[in-house]
């Protein structure tokens, strides 16, 4: 039985292959050479390679920032003024002159970097991204630099983003925590098995996850994943529990403002922190956008779904070379490069 159901296969097999290639015969003498040129241009196309942009989080500020975009280039002159009167105060006096501890307020931190990484996109030449993702906060500048939200919206969501993520940090006491050198599947399953609110937060690449909650609840977490072969459990300095259920009174609050933005289609597909997958629909990337507050950051699985689908060089546009070092973690093979500076 088992000699006879290969014959019929092999006899099968051939049928097929051989209706195959009259069917291709066929479609070859119909069609003109100018389509096939498309034809033969289009599948190209899918093995060229591709630039991807990237815009780092929360962490990354530092004093001075913007400054030199905001003397050398008219645009970014103009930009900035336009931010001051956005938010109400004057944010250029405080990135471009302020220190650390002033940077370091929530009504500053995020405007800041998304300010100087927007400013950054806009003044390079030859700007023309085929792919972008942002970390956490980058996805709002990653959204700007594609075209999906404008300056003037992607500055006001930022803002209210931070105000909403203090006010629900000042309900409940929380914290962040790194791991380093314990298999993701082991901090889910240690994560899992707490009565306490505690969630992997940042999958930031292989090796390095933060996971994010209650203090009690990090505190359970950092000493069983230690006992369970972590090089590292290491308490973070931040102003809650970012990405986990403790963020819910802010994601409500950011709902409201996000669905009330128009959001337009991009020049080119956004690889979402929620789940790592590419899209260019504004519904699609403003449900991703609510989820974001609550949800992991899928950074590793980006970074892979990005070099899969063709990204062959990944340029960081803002302050600091976080991402990059964590591109290079996911795939030491691919081309990394940074712009933080105006060019």
């Amino acid at each position: 039985m088992i000699f006879e159901a290969g014959v019929i296969l092999q006899a099968e097999k051939h049928q097929c292959l051989s209706e195959i290639k009259t069917s291709l015969f066929d479609i070859n003498n119909q069609i003109s050479i100018a389509e096939k040129s498309i034809i033969f241009g289009a599948c190209k196309l899918k093995t060229l390679p591709m630039k991807a942009y990237v815009f780092p989080g929360q962490g990354a500020q530092f004093p001075g920032m913007g400054k030199d975009l905001y003397e050398k280039s008219p645009l970014a002159k103009e930009l900035f003024e336009k931010a001051n009167d956005i938010l109400g105060f004057r944010i250029t006096d405080i990135m471009f002159d302020g220190t650390e501890e002033d940077l370091k307020q929530t009504k500053v931190t995020q405007p800041a970097i998304f300010l100087h990484s927007v400013l950054l996109a806009k003044t390079l030449e030859n700007f023309q991204p085929e792919m972008v993702a942002g970390h956490s906060l980058g996805e709002f500048s990653a959204l700007v630099a594609n075209g999906a939200l404008s300056f003037e919206d992607g500055l006001r969501l930022v803002s209210k983003r931070a105000q909403a993520m203090q006010k629900a940090c000042e309900i409940e006491p929380s914290t962040m925590a790194a791991i380093v050198g314990c298999d993701d599947e082991i901090v889910e399953e240690v994560c899992a098995s707490i009565d306490e609110v505690v969630v992997p937060a940042n999958y930031n690449c292989p090796g390095q996850l933060v996971i994010s909650g209650s203090i009690a609840g990090i505190d359970k977490a950092c000493a069983e994943l230690t006992a369970r072969g972590a090089k590292r459990a290491l308490k973070l300095v931040v102003g809650g529990a970012f990405h986990s259920p403790l963020m819910e009174p802010a994601r409500e609050e950011l709902a409201a403002a996000i669905e009330a933005t128009p959001f337009s289609t991009p020049v080119c597909p956004i690889y979402q922190n929620v789940n790592a997958s590419p899209t260019s629909d504004p519904a699609v990337i403003k449900q991703n956008l609510i989820a974001q507050l609550t949800a992991p950051v899928k950074w590793t699985q980006t970074a892979k779904n990005m070099i899969v689908d063709g990204a062959t060089l990944f340029t960081e546009i803002g302050p600091g070379k976080v991402l990059q070092g964590l591109i290079k973690k996911v795939e030491k093979t691919t081309e990394v490069a940074g712009v933080q500076s105006f060019e």
